[in-house]
């Protein structure tokens, strides 16, 4: 049983109850959390040069700028989360949001993505992030077309070697993108 706190409509705040069997005995659980929509991550990969495409982008929870995978939201609203958790056609709404994201942000048309990990937030917070190696591409003849509250300042192609160093000197601040890229690199060396 699941009972809603606040929401601002990206965000709301659970409370459950669940009862486990352990060892015979019932036992019921409460617990708090964060429920937020998905987001996608995409590994652009230049697989003759071993080299993933960065964008630059200010964040503001950083206030600072950022070497990002492109990637963004799935759903415009929890709302629209929910009623896709309920049908049960949730990778079929991230799966249309990859070819839009790299799109809007890279201008790259993109071909054949593949799902290479759903990575869990934990901690008390259900945010998934659907990362896909993208491999075949073209260049869009209109380039990117950010959002309106997306800054971002140059794209960089960056070498394994120098994606490993990046991730090493914590100049790519989201954790769960790191341990991706270097589980990926690790096992595409």
């Amino acid at each position: 049983m699941e009972t809603i706190g606040a929401n601002n409509g990206f965000f709301e705040f659970v409370t459950s109850e669940e009862e486990f069997i352990i060892e015979g005995n019932s036992k019921t659980v409460k617990r708090n959390f964060v429920r937020r929509p998905p987001g996608i991550r995409a590994l652009i990969i230049n697989k003759e040069k071993k080299s993933i495409l960065f964008s630059k982008e200010f964040r503001y929870e950083l206030n600072d700028w950022d070497l990002r995978l492109p990637g963004g939201k799935v759903f415009d609203s929890l709302d629209a989360y929910k009623e896709s958790l309920r049908i049960g056609d949730v990778l079929d709404h991230v799966e249309l949001t990859v070819p839009k994201e790299v799109l809007e942000e890279i201008g790259l048309i993109v071909k054949n993505p593949k799902l290479i990990k759903v990575s869990k937030d934990g901690a008390g917070v259900v945010w998934d992030l659907f990362y896909y190696e993208i491999t075949d591409y073209e260049v869009s003849e209109n380039g990117p077309k950010l959002e309106e509250d997306e800054v971002i300042n140059g794209y960089e192609w960056k070498t394994f070697d120098e994606v490993i160093e990046l991730c090493a000197s914590n100049q790519i601040h989201e954790d769960r993108t790191v341990g991706v890229l270097l589980t990926y690199i690790l096992n595409n060396k």
